[in-house]
């Protein structure tokens, strides 16, 4: 039996994955002109960008050591060829080029930010996804 949410706790509406850049000004390049996001709140040491009315990425500058083979930040679009191309021009590292992978009925790609982010442009292929537009 699954957990049940408790009538008086409010539903969770959005969601923001945080990730550690050791160059805020260079990273925020990145996201604003290259991928196109919009800054939804600058609070000095983070920024916080715009992937769609719920979903954010947020950068935070740290000092420390970065690891970032352990996190994927994913964007969805139905134009992942069109992105693909885009970040190619703009010089961005593709880590590989817009593939169907089967196992989860996807078409993407991954490229990498300044700091070595993986961050996938993927497509979904199977008609049962109830994302939201």
């Amino acid at each position: 039996m699954g957990l049940q949410r408790p009538m008086s706790l409010a539903r969770l509406n959005q969601q923001i994955t945080f990730i550690q850049v050791s160059d805020l000004d260079e990273s925020a390049v990145f996201y604003t002109e290259i991928l196109g996001l919009e800054l939804a709140l600058d609070q000095g040491g983070c920024r916080i960008y715009r992937i769609s009315d719920s979903a954010f990425v947020g950068l935070c500058e740290k000092v420390e050591p970065l690891i970032s083979d352990g996190v994927i930040v994913t964007l969805v679009t139905d134009d992942v060829d069109g992105w693909h191309d885009r970040l190619r021009s703009a010089g961005v590292h593709i880590d590989s080029g817009p593939s169907h992978n089967p196992v989860y009925d996807i078409y993407h790609c991954f490229v990498r930010d300044p700091d070595g982010w993986r961050v996938e442009i993927q497509r979904f292929c199977n008609p049962a996804w109830l994302g939201v537009d």
